[in-house]
Order: C-alpha cells, then sequence, then structure tokens
C-alpha cells in the first residue's frame, strides 16, 4: 500500500523515490522551492510534469547562475512551454537564488537554515493525534516568516509546509504506506 494521493501512474514514481527523503543538498533544495513555489494555485501533477523544463529553464538550480538572469532572460522564460509562465514565480525563482547566494556568503547553508526549523532531525507525523496531513505547522510558519525576511519570495507556509514534505524535514507518510518505515530511518 502506499499513499492515497499516489495511486495514479504519474504520482507512483515521486512519492515511491523521493517524496520525504531527507535532502542535504543546497541546489536540490533550491529546486524544491522553486516548485513548490511555482505549483502555487495548481496542482503537483502539473509541476512535476515541467521538472524537466525547470531544470533546464533554470540550469539546474545553480543558484549563482540563476542570480545573473537579466530581465531580457526573463522574457524569454515567460514564452518557454516547459514551466509555468508567471512572471511573478520567474522571478521569484531569480530572487531566491540571490538569497540563498547571499545567505552563503553569510557563512550559512540553505541546507542549515531549513533543516534548523525541525532541530536537524525529520519530524516524524503522529497520526494518532493528528489523523490527517495539515496544510501549515508552526515550523512552517517560522520557517515562511524566516525566508521571507531573507528576501525568498513564493515561500508562505503551505508551501514551506509542502517543501518540508517533499524534503524529507517532515514525514508525513500514512503508516500503512510502505515508505513510512523507511523513511523514518533516513536523516
Amino acid at each position: 500500500m502506499r499513499c492515497t494521493w499516489a495511486e495514479s501512474d504519474d504520482m507512483r514514481e515521486y512519492h515511491d523515490e523521493e517524496w520525504g527523503v531527507p535532502v542535504h543538498d543546497d541546489a536540490k533544495l533550491f529546486e524544491f522551492i522553486t516548485l513548490e513555489g511555482a505549483q502555487a494555485g495548481l496542482s503537483w501533477l502539473t509541476i512535476l510534469r515541467r521538472r524537466a523544463g525547470y531544470r533546464k529553464a533554470f540550469v539546474d538550480f545553480d543558484p549563482a547562475r540563476v542570480a545573473r538572469f537579466t530581465d531580457k532572460k526573463v522574457e524569454r522564460l515567460l514564452s518557454d512551454e516547459g514551466i509555468v509562465r508567471h512572471r511573478g514565480k520567474i522571478e521569484s525563482t531569480i530572487s531566491n537564488a540571490k538569497a540563498i547566494l547571499a545567505l552563503q556568503r553569510s557563512g550559512q547553508s540553505l541546507d542549515g537554515l531549513l533543516w534548523s526549523f525541525v532541530e536537524g532531525v525529520p519530524r516524524q507525523h503522529d497520526w494518532k493525534s493528528e489523523p490527517s496531513v495539515v496544510a501549515s505547522t508552526p515550523e512552517a510558519t517560522r520557517m515562511s516568516k524566516e525566508l521571507k525576511r531573507l528576501g525568498f519570495r513564493f515561500v508562505g507556509p503551505t508551501t514551506c509546509y509542502a517543501l518540508m514534505q517533499a524534503a524529507g524535514l517532515v514525514n508525513d507518510h500514512h503508516p500503512s504506506c510502505f515508505r513510512c518505515a523507511d523513511v523514518a530511518q533516513l536523516r
């Protein structure tokens, strides 16, 4: 058995191999911030189907390269059918890359910052006290506020919680899902 949202063929591979697995790489975390922000108002499947387009358009989420994107590049991206063509979401990816670089120049990492909200250890969903997956948590709200303070955009509490789920900061696999116990062992 797997989480009910992952029963379709289109979602199965993402669920089975990636969702909830802890990520500690700044470029990969930048990718998740971008994709979760792009998903706002859309389905996750829409974003997954465009993931290769995002990787190409945003040069494998290299923050140093993305931070140098110009207005001309934004205009080209607005016609790129491989991504969601939303000016605010495209521009937020560029400003988020700049925020990551500023964070790194200060001696920190995106990894260290994000994982600090769970004290470096993935949270395990307590299905007894909270029987369903929530849209946000106090940690996600604090993460959102701090990211915004640092200049990140499209990082509201719901987006941050989805990031936490995707990047393994929280294990929200249902207890009956075959991935729940496996993911619970990962750090």
